[in-house]
């Protein structure tokens, strides 16, 4: 047995032990630690940010100035019909005060050292004058080398040399979680940044722009971000910030930037060429869904339908049916209707494409030559096949069938496909196109079927067309949801 004494010093050095880890002063964290990692990555948002910042631009612009307005005060009856009777528009009460310009902003980035700017086309649309402020605070007056609505860029042009530039980055290798650095001028401020994660990839049909691959990001993005960079910790651009999803008008954590593959892609084109040229194939799409898929005895959902073809298009020569469903491209399985989309879109006129097709039951591949056709082209060719119309140019033979006297000209609707837009507007055969109105202050009148297309060419993105009908004696405004 162990004697008083030596059991008294064990428990003294069991006292002290502990105490040594209970009363020790805290000493510094070992390197390695989540501090460290915390200070490496600090360090890598500033590295980012003296690189990025100077190569980021604020810009200015002057809008067409707009039609003078009178001021109107709440005890003003100048609108009043019998106060107009006996006043007419005389300058009664306030004196007008002289409107300025409108002006509107965002943000953009070199891509070149000889001043080649991206931006979003809505920061430069309508613009009569462009002013790009450099981080330094040099201004230059720009002209818009070119720009693609239908993916909303653009690319500005400034006279000078050396100017400092970012790289674009491979957007396809981004990882969900991964960090990425939003730099702008939001609110018309100095060259801002803000830090997030990228929470997803390949957001689609929002109703942003025609071609939509958005990566979601929930780095801050405000008014005036728009057009600015998407870097990722290597200081790459991966993305072009252009829009947020709000109920508020502000940030609300949803970001949106169009991906850098689809970014280089346009701008190089731009740069070249001056305009965009797309590969274009002519089938209208719709998704297979589970009802589609159990009406038409489908094994499984999958694959996206074409509910037509346009006529003399790449489709119809490569023998591409009403009613073939598109299972894959390239052997690679199709995703989703919107993805195929805008992979067409991406290859270079001319070039092939192998599909596989369900048709009747049975799986076959077509390969087709991918035709090229301007946007306008293309968005007439569409939006008349949409809509479900045939048309003809009124000859005599056919102003004689129908009744129409020598006077009446325009397009001539021969047939109304059942089901289809038109058909439930109210349009019928031998109704006569005599106008289109894409606004209500921008009414055209077309003559002839080559008319009517170069007034759908124009367009663009809009929800709606009207068709200015004459029946018989009357005539009709028909509005026409289109997608």
């Amino acid at each position: 047995m162990a004697s008083p004494k030596k059991t008294h010093l064990f428990l003294l050095g069991a006292l002290a032990f502990s105490a040594h880890f209970l009363f020790a002063e805290e000493k510094p964290a070992p390197e390695g630690n989540g501090t460290s990692l915390l200070e490496q990555t600090s360090k890598a948002f500033t590295r980012i940010a003296k690189t990025a910042m100077p190569a980021t631009v604020f810009i200015k612009t002057t809008l067409c100035a707009p039609q003078q307005e009178e001021y109107m005060s709440p005890f003003d009856f100048r609108g009043d019909d019998f106060f107009q009777r006996f006043f007419g528009n005389s300058p009664f009460g306030r004196p007008q005060q002289p409107m300025q310009p409108p002006t509107a902003s965002g943000s953009g980035f070199f891509i070149s050292a000889d001043g080649h700017i991206v931006t979003n086309s809505h920061v430069i649309k309508d613009a009569k004058q462009i002013t790009v402020v450099l981080n330094d605070g040099r201004e230059f007056t720009a002209i818009v080398k070119g720009s693609d609505p239908r993916t909303d860029l653009a690319v500005l042009k400034i006279e000078g040399e050396a100017f400092p530039f970012l790289k674009f980055g491979d957007s396809d290798s981004l990882d969900i979680g991964e960090w990425v650095v939003a730099i702008g001028n939001p609110f018309a401020l100095e060259a801002s940044l803000t830090v997030g994660v990228v929470s997803a990839k390949g957001r689609q049909d929002l109703g942003i722009a025609a071609f939509e691959d958005f990566i979601q990001t929930d780095a801050a993005i405000n008014p005036g971000n728009s057009g600015g960079p998407l870097l990722n910790l290597h200081g790459d651009v991966i993305g072009v910030n252009t829009a947020i999803m709000t109920r508020s008008g502000g940030y609300m954590g949803i970001g949106l930037s169009i991906p850098s593959k689809m970014v280089q892609h346009i701008a190089d084109q731009i740069i070249q060429g001056g305009s965009v040229k797309r590969a274009y194939l002519g089938v209208l799409l719709q998704p297979v869904d589970k009802q589609l898929a159990e009406a038409m005895s489908l094994e499984k959902q999958e694959g996206i339908l074409i509910s037509d073809v346009v006529k003399g298009s790449p489709a119809e020569k490569a023998g591409l049916q009403q009613g073939d469903i598109i299972l894959a491209y390239d052997n690679k399985p199709i995703k989703s209707m919107t993805k195929f989309r805008n992979e067409i879109a991406m290859m270079p006129p001319g070039s092939t494409i192998m599909l596989t097709i369900l048709r009747s039951g049975k799986t076959i591949k077509i390969t087709a030559s991918m035709g090229s056709q301007s946007e306008g082209e293309i968005i007439s060719a569409e939006v008349i096949q949409q809509l479900g119309l045939d048309i003809e140019n009124l000859t005599p033979e056919f102003a004689s069938r129908f009744g129409y006297g020598s006077d009446v000209t325009g397009v001539v609707i021969t047939k109304v496909k059942p089901g289809s837009i038109a058909a439930s507007a109210g349009l019928r055969p031998s109704f006569i196109i005599t106008g289109v109105a894409t606004d209500w202050n921008d009414q055209k009148k077309v003559h002839n079927v080559e008319e009517l297309e170069e007034v759908l060419k124009t367009i663009g993105s809009k929800k709606y067309i009207i068709l200015i009908i004459r029946h018989q004696n009357y005539q009709r405004y028909y509005t026409l949801k289109i997608n």
